[in-house]
């Protein structure tokens, strides 16, 4: 979704608790990868996989200059033979510790697998973050928590849309030094296609 789409949806959502809400919880996804340089994992349930979120996260990584939103994903099921950045299976959860942040994306139930290795990353020093639908399991392994149940007036998909967009805002490097004739042009863009400031 580009910026226009979400600067639109965030003025069809003003009034109500998403904007704020989305942009609290990218600020704690931000600020969780940011100093330990990265390390973001991205896991969904076995019915459902963020591959959408993840995607987007890519993208939001390079244009925002912040490679580490870059996230893995990781698969319940991997097929042998396939590329490597969807080869990365559960396992690699067992494997989380001190300085990465797992981000669990869960619109129904994760199986009690799925809970006990997020739980174990949790116990090893993972930041655990959640998307989910308000799940009391989750909600309590998580560090922080982003919860869309079936009586919100937005679907998870939307909501992952502006987490999305706002993990990336207002984070590019201040430039340093005189600026040449790139810079200034490349500011000058990044100015054009930013949403208009929304009011809350």
């Amino acid at each position: 979704m580009d910026a226009v789409r979400v600067a639109l949806l965030r003025e069809v959502l003003a009034g109500t608790e998403w904007p704020a809400a989305t942009r609290r919880f990218a600020g704690a996804l931000r600020s969780s990868v940011v100093p330990h340089g990265g390390g973001l994992l991205l896991v969904g349930t076995a019915a459902y996989e963020p591959w959408h979120l993840a995607a987007h996260l890519v993208d939001e990584s390079t244009w925002s200059g912040l490679p580490e939103l870059a996230p893995t994903l990781v698969r319940h099921r991997v097929e042998p033979g396939g590329p490597a950045h969807l080869a990365v299976g559960l396992g690699r959860i067992e494997a989380a510790g001190r300085g990465e942040t797992l981000l669990l994306v869960a619109p129904e139930r994760p199986g009690a697998g799925l809970l006990e290795r997020v739980h174990d990353a949790r116990r090893a020093g993972a930041t655990v973050l959640s998307l989910s639908d308000g799940d009391p399991e989750v909600r309590g392994l998580a560090h922080e928590t982003l919860a869309v149940t079936g009586a919100d007036d937005v679907d998870l998909d939307t909501v992952q849309h502006l987490v999305n967009a706002a993990a990336g805002e207002n984070s590019a490097p201040a430039p340093r030094g005189r600026r040449g004739f790139r810079d200034r042009l490349s500011r000058l863009a990044d100015q054009l296609t930013a949403p208009p400031p929304t009011r809350w």
